[in-house]
């Protein structure tokens, strides 16, 4: 699937820090990616409606991420998914009218379009789920003939307690290692988040379905398992493998956490017997009017109609890089005020010779993706052309 074009990023004198970011699995700060390649996965849009600031904010903290990384010198192999057949999309078109298809390609072109307006970088793989059934059918095919995956009905699902004890997956997943939870928790958050733990005949209640047979007035494929479509956590174990695995960092929203990517890393192990990662990163969730971002709240706020109202996509941008990536936030008009007034004040600092203060930004930077450290820094610090390029590599911001 095409991706977008990439905005330009100045190269700065020297070479910058690899970044520590914050393993969710161990809950410590790690060394991510090397000087000579990095490689990150993030859990794409399911396609139903446009980009919100919760969206925005997850996937700027990724971009700082891989800037940090081509500023330290790395090849970036950055992948991301679009879940362009799914429940919620599927309800959507429904209750709308509107073919599936259509709707996931007009909202992924929406979502493409949010993305070059806020200045993130391209991902070098963009893989829709539609794309890929078939590849996605023979892991599981795989899965089933290792032992680690059992049918129920038309249905397929992950045996989460055999595929840890598979011939070479051993010690390399047991269900919780990602999220940390323990088992009350998980079969909250498994309800809550498009699991059925109430479904009879599962060997576990927590096994995850890997493939959905066919059912009446829902689209489904012809493959080696039968009819149906895949499910969510396998679609990101087979397309993350496009940047070579373990990966340097798996991302998304804390949300994500539990169970989606704590079954993907379980996929990839029974499956392909490594890990999935070495370090899972996850943003803090953008809330309004007191909730999370939601479009059954009726709480969205959009990027688009934000610009369309005349904000500036830098101003956006640096709003959210005010609140740190692991933060839990509020947006608020004034959120967004303070950061026009910021970025007007900083475009009118008359700027020094010299790259003084670039230094001191990487490495701030460098420490968890500091951006709201790296705008302290930036407020009080004399401005240099060097420093103002940095800011526009580091950030996006261009002053």
């Amino acid at each position: 699937m095409r991706s977008w074009p990439a905005p330009r990023v100045p190269r700065l004198p020297g070479r910058g820090t690899l970044p520590r970011v914050h393993d969710t699995a161990t809950g410590a700060l790690v060394e991510v990616g090397t000087t000579d390649a990095a490689s990150l996965y993030v859990c794409g849009i399911t396609p139903y409606d446009a980009t919100h600031l919760g969206h925005a904010a997850t996937y700027l903290a990724f971009d700082t991420l891989h800037r940090l990384w081509l500023d330290a010198g790395a090849t970036v192999t950055f992948v991301e998914n679009t879940t362009d057949v799914d429940d919620p999309l599927l309800e959507r078109a429904a209750a709308t009218g509107e073919p599936w298809r259509e709707l996931a390609a007009r909202e992924t072109q929406a979502f493409r379009d949010d993305m070059i307006t806020l200045g993130i970088l391209p991902p070098a793989h963009y893989v829709a789920v539609t794309e890929v059934v078939d590849e996605i059918a023979a892991a599981v095919a795989s899965l089933l003939a290792r032992g680690a995956a059992y049918r129920l009905g038309g249905d397929v699902y992950f045996d989460g307690a055999s595929a840890t004890s598979a011939p070479g997956s051993a010690g390399l997943w047991r269900l919780g290692d990602v999220s940390g939870l323990d088992r009350a928790e998980m079969l909250a958050l498994s309800a809550e988040r498009g699991g059925d733990p109430e479904r009879p005949g599962k060997r576990d209640p927590l096994d995850p379905v890997l493939w959905r047979g066919a059912r009446d007035g829902e689209p489904s494929w012809p493959s080696v398992i039968g009819a149906g479509r895949p499910g969510w956590h396998i679609e990101c174990s087979v397309i993350a493998r496009r940047a070579g695995l373990p990966l340097s960092v798996v991302g998304g929203g804390r949300d994500l956490t539990f169970p989606h990517h704590e079954y993907s890393a379980g996929h990839t192990a029974a499956l392909d017997r490594v890990h999935y990662a070495r370090a899972y990163v996850h943003a803090g969730l953008v809330s309004y009017a007191g909730q999370k971002m939601s479009k059954s709240l009726g709480n969205l706020v959009l990027v688009s109609p934000l610009v369309d109202a005349g904000h500036e996509p830098a101003a956006i941008r640096l709003a959210l890089l005010a609140g740190h990536y692991r933060w839990d936030r509020e947006w608020t008009d004034a959120v967004l005020a303070t950061a026009e007034r910021r970025l007007a004040r900083w475009r009118a600092t008359p700027l020094g010779v010299g790259d003084a203060g670039v230094t001191e930004l990487r490495a701030i930077l460098a420490e968890d993706l500091d951006t709201p450290g790296a705008i302290a820094f930036l407020d009080a610090a004399p401005w240099t052309r060097g420093l103002a390029e940095a800011v526009d590599a580091l950030l996006g911001i261009r002053l």
